[in-house]
């Protein structure tokens, strides 16, 4: 019996899924895919229907199985043939079906050049145009890897900002990029403590950018003198005091039956024409009474506007009245009670129903603040606010823009983040469409075309709209963005004219400084080797990019060489994790039967992107992970436990994050289970998965004590620091615990460097030790504690933590203590160490760069070497090869090895050493044009400050000479 289980799994040939037209494999007319296989078919019923069947199959195997088979083994055998006949069908993923997305950013050709050019222009600008040359960096920084850079410029740009539109805009940005709207039990309009997003502060005009990062007021209780009197309750005598009795009126406005008494004089003030009225000439200024009933205002509100023109005051009127005397301030021009029409009815604004209520009003009125005010809301109650069909006529319609703009809250800025908010919720909605469409009719100077045209034919493209994708990226193209040409040779690709698309290809690569990118387009227009060529061309530029590993792996696959192609998909996993790459993988493994690393896999990518659809668009994730679950062996939640510290010793990052999806399946409520994924995340450098993660983690916590040392982690990665120690610090004084010490000592130690902040955090790190905790979080303390130590001099405190955390298998502690043998002058000791770590980790490039350290020259370029093929994102080994050629005075070498990684790797520190290898080779054009490329991606960087100084002023004078 069991050998006729086994000869039915090794008769299925996952291949014939590839080689065959199958049921499922393509439907050009189904629902677009949600993953990176764009030719693949939409799921439909037909989906569903072989779902049910597939079950079927399963429960029928199972109950058969529970009642013949009970005590032998091959019952599991019996499933996985089940469930590899079954995603058979499928088939495996074709080389015809992949092809690399058309990147919706800003890309330049020559990316450093731009660099230098903004830094240029943002030097020398008026102080109230900042705000804008920091926008422009924004969009320069979107397409970058690092988020840190895009926030710190939007950050910078609400610091800057002048104008109340700019503020409301980029504090509620600000929130919407760190996604509060996901946060349970906190309102759109609540206050983060900083002036910078505080709703209240948005609103107040002026340019004061040293306020910005200055704690706000709202949380502040005023300061009261013992003489203050309650005005607000003897309002009605002091109105009698100040401004006289009846005899003081010397005229009246008469509305129907109501005659309204008044000052002429007070009147008068409100605006030039009712000066004019009263005073200059007119039949009204020669009467005492004045028929006002033509004018829309009611006795009621005339009478309230003769009080404001005693008073200057709207307190003691309604809403109602207010808008009364809105219309009546726009009517006659009196700026002063439309300010405070404005500024009173704009306080009302708090939530979305009176929003929506009273911007009507403002947009009708022009009541700039009053409009601002409801802006601010429904921007900070993004992306659902867009759902209200009355926000969505707003902003989409070109009716609804020019209100706003009559209003003075149109702008590029506003609906660049409208536009950014709509394609992270749906890329092909008609919502995004028309947000784009609005944001090209704003746009003015080149950028801004670039972008706004850019994006709007990116769009076309994905809703396969391929003229208007073709049309939208010749705009963008005429405006000076060149990477819109892939976008054209796209969208002939995909209108049959594939001669073309490799034509105009051809003439970019050789118009231009040839990109990764350039080969790697190019290589959808041809076949064969040449292809692979283009493709190889590619890596080797830009290795960064997936696609070309992608189409290797799947390549093997078809020739039936699945193991090569698992080889070649795990390069590009092993530095820079992505669902869709792990997606073929785990398609790989099921194909090689080999489940527990495919359910590994799968689990890994539904942390990443938990609505991931696999198999051209066919199958949900969680799914797939109940079907694969039931071919591998059931583990308990104890059993995961010892999974996670096995995966967790031996640096796989991946294993980890599995076994917590696992147990996270199992226990979903798990706030520490959450956090932990958070940081297994962040170190895959997927932070907005992290982040994901930690939010959920808050949303989870049952203690306060807990959901406090959340939020600080979340206000520390927003750079609040102070606020994130407040937060730990709140935290222990409910209940001390290992999380609140271990967050204020982390944040502590990135914040203050001097020996004394050093022995404080050493205390607290001490304290964190004494709480309960698992091993995991112990040995990261340990290895925190070892390494302040190490930075007072402490070797041998050092060296114990370091052991007692290796002890408890925190594998990463063999480079500390490596680190700490290096400085007792134990440099083979210290090699020996990360020869260790090396052999235990999975992911080992870093333990390479490392190990470089401790050794000689040849040895040193070996392992940097290794490092760069595992990881090419690392910087130090292009770093030390260009420093060795420098030393071997082969200049231009050293300048190659440094351009090569910084054409898919902007760093200041790669821009700095080859500004610093230019100077040394008396070059102060290239100089400053790095210096400044350096500085436009962080303008404080001493080093490159001075070097940057010395090269302008050995270029003046050679100028002057």
């Amino acid at each position: 019996m069991q050998h006729n289980i086994f000869a039915t799994i090794r008769s299925l040939n996952m291949m014939d899924g590839c080689k065959g037209p199958q049921v499922y494999a393509f439907n050009p007319s189904g629902k677009a895919t949600t993953n990176g296989y764009g030719g693949g078919g939409g799921g439909g019923s037909a989906g569903e229907k072989f779902l049910q069947h597939l079950q079927e199959r399963v429960n029928s195997v199972r109950s058969k199985s529970n009642r013949h088979y009970q005590d032998l083994q091959p019952k599991g055998n019996v499933k996985s043939a089940v469930l590899a006949e079954a995603l058979a069908s499928y088939g495996l993923p074709q080389t015809d079906f992949i092809e690399p997305q058309i990147e919706c950013y800003l890309k330049s050709v020559n990316f450093v050049e731009t660099l230098a050019d903004v830094y240029r222009r943002m030097d020398s600008c008026p102080q109230f145009e900042i705000s804008r040359m920091y926008l422009e960096q924004c969009a320069i920084f979107r397409g970058l890897s690092d988020p840190k850079l895009f926030k710190k410029c939007l950050k910078s740009a609400r610091k800057q900002a002048v104008d109340v539109h700019s503020k409301v805009v980029l504090s509620a940005w600000l929130r919407f990029d760190r996604r509060e709207d996901e946060l349970l039990g906190v309102s759109a309009m609540d206050c983060c403590g900083r002036s910078i997003e505080c709703p209240k502060s948005s609103l107040v005009p002026g340019y004061n950018p040293e306020s910005a990062t200055d704690p706000c007021t709202c949380h502040q209780k005023p300061i009261q003198d013992d003489d203050t009197e309650d005005f607000a309750g003897d309002e009605e005598c002091s109105t009698s005091i100040t401004h006289g009795h009846e005899d003081d009126y010397d005229m009246s406005f008469c509305i129907g039956d109501d005659e309204v008494r008044c000052r002429r004089f007070n009147m008068a003030s409100l605006s030039r024409p009712f000066e004019a009225m009263l005073y200059d000439g007119f039949v009204e200024s020669r009467r005492e009474k004045i028929n006002f009933s033509q004018n829309g205002i009611s006795a009621k509100g005339m009478k309230a506007a003769e009080t404001f023109s005693r008073t200057r005051s709207m307190e003691s009127f309604d809403p109602d009245t207010v808008l009364e005397l809105l219309s009546l301030a726009n009517k006659f021009c009196c700026n002063e009670m439309k300010f405070s029409c404005d500024a009173y009815l704009a306080s009302l604004v708090s939530d979305m129903d009176s929003a929506m209520l009273l911007i009507e009003y403002g947009l009708e009125a022009t009541a700039y603040v009053l409009v601002a005010a409801c802006l601010q809301v429904i921007l900070r109650e993004l992306p659902n606010s867009m759902h209200n069909p009355n926000v969505s006529r707003l902003f989409c319609s070109s009716e609804g823009k020019d209100r706003l703009s009559s209003a003075g809250h149109a702008s590029f800025l506003l609906y660049y983040f409208l536009a950014q908010s709509a394609m992270e919720e749906d890329m092909k909605s008609n919502t995004t469409v028309m947000l784009l469409e609005r944001l090209g009719e704003l746009s003015s100077v080149g950028w801004q075309k670039q972008l706004a045209f850019h994006q709007l034919g990116c769009v076309m493209l994905e809703r396969k709209e391929y003229k208007d994708a073709q049309r939208c990226f010749e705009a963008a193209v005429e405006a000076g963005h060149v990477y819109s040409l892939a976008g054209i040779a796209r969208a002939n690709y995909k209108r049959g004219h594939v001669y073309k698309a490799y034509k105009l290809m051809n003439s970019i690569i050789s118009d231009y400084t040839p990109s990764g990118w350039m080969y790697q387009e190019r290589s959808l227009y041809c076949h064969g080797n040449e292809k692979m060529m283009d493709l190889s061309t590619a890596t080797e530029l830009d290795p960064t990019l997936s696609y070309p590993y992608k189409y290797r792996a799947v390549s093997m696959v078809e020739e039936n060489r699945i193991d090569a192609a698992i080889s070649e998909i795990n390069k590009v996993i092993g530095f820079k994790i992505s669902p869709d790459c792990l997606e073929l993988r785990a398609w790989f493994l099921i194909a090689l039967e080999d489940y527990e690393g495919a359910l590994r896999d799968v689990r890994a990518l539904l942390t990443l992107d938990p609505q991931y659809v696999m198999f051209h668009g066919k199958l949900k994730g969680d799914k797939l992970v109940e079907l694969l679950r039931h071919t591998v062996q059931q583990h308990s939640q104890a059993d995961c436990w010892m999974q996670l510290y096995d995966r967790w010793s031996s640096v796989d990052d991946i294993g980890s994050l599995a076994v917590v999806r696992h147990m996270l399946a199992n226990d979903p409520g798990k706030s520490l289970l959450l956090f932990r994924q958070s940081l297994l995340l962040l170190r895959l450098n997927s932070h907005r998965a992290a982040m994901r993660s930690l939010r959920e983690a808050r949303n989870q916590a049952t203690s306060e004590h807990e959901r406090l040392v959340y939020e600080g982690w979340i206000l520390y990665d927003t750079g609040y620091r102070e606020e994130a120690i407040s937060k730990a610090e709140e935290s222990i004084s409910i209940q001390r615990s290992f999380e609140a010490y271990f967050l204020k000592a982390y944040v502590l130690s990135e914040t203050h460097s001097d020996s004394e902040a050093s022995l404080y955090v050493i205390k607290l790190l001490e304290e964190a030790l004494r709480c309960p905790s698992d091993g995991l979080r112990k040995g990261q303390a340990l290895s925190n504690l070892a390494s302040i130590y190490v930075d007072v001099g402490n070797l041998d405190n050092a060296i114990d933590c370091y052991m007692n955390a290796l002890n408890i298998k925190h594998t990463r502690a063999h480079q500390g203590l490596a680190r700490v043998y290096h400085l007792k002058n134990q440099r083979k000791s210290a090699y020996d160490e990360m020869t260790k770590l090396i052999e235990k980790a999975s992911y080992n490039a870093s333990a390479y760069e490392k190990r470089s350290e401790y050794c000689d020259r040849e040895m040193a370029k070996n392992d940097l070497r290794m490092a760069t093929k595992l990881d090419p994102l690392r910087t130090y080994p292009y770093r030390y090869r260009a420093a060795v050629l420098m030393d071997d005075h082969k200049e231009s070498e050293a300048i190659s090895e440094l351009t090569k990684v910084i054409a898919f790797k902007p760093d200041i520190h790669l821009l700095h050493l080859r500004a610093a290898f230019h100077d040394s080779m008396s070059e102060p054009t290239s100089t400053i044009r790095d210096c400044e490329a350096a500085l436009c991606l962080d303008s404080n960087h001493a080093d490159t400050l001075e070097l940057y100084s010395k090269a302008r002023q050995r270029s003046n004078e050679q100028q002057s000479t």
